[in-house]
């Protein structure tokens, strides 16, 4: 079992997906590349779909729509709908109280649908949370969790350090 080699993970599944497309050392690298790269995705956020030609175009075509949305593209409403067209929630009494359960006519469309409707949850709970990371180099997206709401990179370790070593390279090239 291959381990996941993203540099950031944990996010939201919607932003999850759209962080499996990442820069590093000057190269584009994609998780999703092929069904192995599924399987490692699916694994770690615990969604039990077939890692199969099928469930990849389908994710693939989810993670395209997600994309578009955060970066506001003309028509990305519909793009995200047209994903969301191929699942639904059935509301369920569990023995802990209500709950849901989502259904596919096609199972290969599970993982994309969870995440647009993950989407959809982070949309209604704090839009303005939603962020890609302010280095210019970096395609991660993340759910801003802190609690002035001010974060702005992917990660300190990473691009927060990336940011503060130019600008201090700057300054000293300056004097």
């Amino acid at each position: 079992m291959a381990a996941d080699p993203r540099p950031l993970t944990g996010e939201p599944l919607a932003l999850d997906l759209l962080n499996t497309r990442w820069h590093q050392d000057g190269e584009l690298h994609d998780l999703l590349a092929d069904e192995a790269g599924l399987g490692v995705w699916l694994r770690a956020n615990g969604l039990d779909f077939a890692a199969d030609a099928t469930t990849l175009r389908h994710t693939l075509g989810a993670r395209d729509a997600l994309l578009a949305a955060v970066d506001g593209v003309d028509g990305a409403a519909a793009q995200v709908d047209a994903t969301l067209r191929h699942g639904r929630i059935r509301a369920t009494l569990t023995a802990r109280g209500p709950g849901e359960v989502p259904e596919f006519r096609d199972p290969a469309r599970g993982p994309g649908w969870l995440a647009a409707r993950n989407y959809l949850e982070l949309l209604s709970t704090a839009p303005d949370r939603i962020r890609a990371c302010a280095h210019e180099a970096c395609l991660l997206h993340f759910f801003d969790t802190s609690r002035n709401g001010t974060r702005r990179w992917c990660s300190m370790a990473l691009c927060g350090n990336r940011a503060k070593a130019s600008r201090h390279y700057a300054r000293a090239r300056g004097n």
